[in-house]
């Protein structure tokens, strides 16, 4: 269309009364399809290209207001890899396969698989995966191995649990115990132990969360393993599937973490590519064990290859993309950007603490739980993700101490309106967050 990216950068450069003027939440453009003028294709072009101009625009503004959801929307490799969207790259069937055209990345996909078995700690020959659409694809395929090999198995999932994981239960039309939560968002161990105890006879498939989606906590995957051997399933009686979203990146990352490894007796671990690494477009890597597959893997011969994927054609430009964020960034670059993440949600956490905010902050955790602000449009504002009375921010890499202020000095000057003296209080979080993380009036009061 010759739609031009330097015409933009120029657009979008603010004048001198618009600085500190911050930009509103995006609207709906209230498109449609039209017809191209058959009299003037070029008076069409310049439509086309004045609404995403305008789209583009409003994007670039809001990525300084983009707190509450775990994308990474810092990166600059979207350039160098544009000329790869001129072709079609489909890499549909096993990634270990060849395809019988050649518009495909799966040698791409291979290296960053080798990239994640060898952080994982699993041997190139033992490991079998491919990459997903998202956390979401890779948490599908990991329950249905485990209903694969155990049939009869019994879902157990916290409350707290990503919803993919209650979606794929339904899907599956597989039985499911909900476990409830300790405070700060950890699988309830007392409760799962009570329910694994009363349901003996059957195979238990548990997904552990490594990273919680709202609070970020970090399920302790060598006391649920005790638990089994304490009540009495054996290796083969039951399989663990790891949601590491977002953590996947990270926890490998931070000194005194437990690893993610297939040292021990896990089935599978699926992550985001497109949250802590970051990509234009939803992506994500799913890892199990080769012995587990052949159950679920068919021969196609139309596509010549054997088929164990829950889609089809999958993106072939993905695993590119992941690849080149590795090799760009490296174990250095992430363990840099997990250090940088951690301590500027300790930053965070500690400025709300100090206003008299009530906040959590998990260990080893990038997410900050605080109260729910009490106005719709500073919520929509800063594109915060709200549960009952609580709210997070999610510190991504991008997420500069200068965002952190500006959010905090905004929710501060609102605080002031919401909560005037003699009218409204703030929510009482001690049931959500701890009592030593809630500072509430209430509590004050009690106390």
């Amino acid at each position: 269309m010759g739609f031009d990216q330097r015409e933009f950068h120029l657009m979008v450069v603010p004048t001198n009364g618009e600085i500190n003027a911050p930009p509103p939440p995006r609207k709906n453009l209230s498109l449609s399809v039209v017809e191209p003028d058959e009299k003037d294709i070029k008076i069409s072009s310049q439509e086309l290209n004045r609404i995403l101009t305008q789209y583009l625009e409003t994007l670039s503004h809001r990525k300084e207001y983009h707190l509450g959801y775990p994308i990474n929307v810092c990166y600059e490799h979207h350039a160098a890899l544009a000329p790869l969207l001129q072709f079609h790259l489909n890499n549909c069937g096993d990634p270990f396969t060849e395809n019988p055209i050649d518009f495909h990345s799966k040698d791409f996909e291979v290296a960053v698989l080798d990239w994640f078995a060898q952080l994982w700690e699993i041997e190139k020959d033992d490991y079998w995966g491919y990459i997903t659409n998202g956390g979401t694809e890779g948490n599908l395929h990991g329950l249905l191995i485990g209903r694969e090999l155990h049939p009869t198995g019994i879902i157990y999932a916290s409350k707290d649990s990503h919803y993919s994981v209650f979606k794929a239960a339904r899907m599956y039309r597989m039985e499911l115990e909900t476990i409830n939560t300790l405070v700060n968002g950890e699988i309830d161990y007392a409760d799962l132990s009570s329910k694994l105890l009363l349901n003996k006879n059957k195979p238990a498939i548990i997904n552990v969360n490594i990273g919680t989606t709202f609070k970020g906590a970090i399920d302790d995957l060598d006391l649920i393993l005790q638990i089994l051997q304490k009540y009495g399933y054996s290796n083969d009686s039951y399989y663990i599937h790891c949601d590491a979203a977002l953590y996947g990146l990270i926890i490998p990352f931070i000194k005194h973490a437990k690893t993610i490894t297939f040292k021990k007796p896990i089935g599978s671990v699926s992550i985001s590519g497109h949250k802590f690494l970051g990509s234009p477009m939803p992506c994500g890597i799913q890892m199990t064990r080769k012995s587990y597959i052949s159950s679920l893997s068919t021969k196609i011969e139309y596509i010549a290859s054997t088929d164990a994927t829950i889609s089809g054609s999958r993106n072939g430009f993905t695993p590119i993309l992941l690849w080149y964020s590795l090799c760009m960034k490296g174990h250095a670059g992430l363990q840099q950007d997990a250090r940088i993440c951690n301590e500027n949600a300790r930053y965070l956490k500690g400025r709300l603490h100090k206003a008299g905010i009530s906040a959590m902050l998990n260990e080893f955790s990038i997410i900050v739980v605080f109260e729910r602000p009490n106005d719709p449009k500073f919520t929509r504002q800063w594109q915060l993700s709200c549960i009952r009375d609580m709210a997070h921010v999610v510190v991504m890499p991008g997420i500069t101490r200068e965002m952190i202020d500006n959010f905090f000095k905004d929710l501060m000057q609102e605080r002031g309106k919401w909560y005037q003296v003699g009218t409204t209080v703030p929510p009482c979080l001690e049931d959500d967050i701890g009592s030593q993380n809630c500072l509430c009036c209430y509590r004050k009061m009690r106390h």
